[in-house]
């Protein structure tokens, strides 16, 4: 099903951009951690994935609440970026 390829295709290229990309550059030059993720987006990260992990386990499927709770959740993050560091 082509649902379950576009889960597959999102979640693998999520892992591959965090492990991969992060890894090699880090080899080829270390990588400075701004205060911001540390404070910020890493515990973002983690309650995204752990809600995803959540939703996939509840049903096996992502309903369309689900997914606009994901869509709502993303506005947030942006609108609390720019409003806490501008960027």
């Amino acid at each position: 099903r082509h649902a379950d390829v576009a889960v597959g295709n999102i979640l693998g290229s999520n892992i591959f951009n965090l492990l991969g990309i992060l890894g090699v550059s880090a080899i080829l030059q270390p990588l400075p951690v701004h205060e911001r993720i540390l404070i910020f987006d890493q515990w973002v990260m983690l309650g995204t994935s752990l809600l995803l992990l959540v939703f996939l386990y509840t049903g096996r499927r992502l309903s369309r609440m689900e997914g606009g709770m994901l869509l709502l959740g993303y506005g947030v993050y942006v609108g609390l970026s720019f409003t806490a560091y501008g960027t």
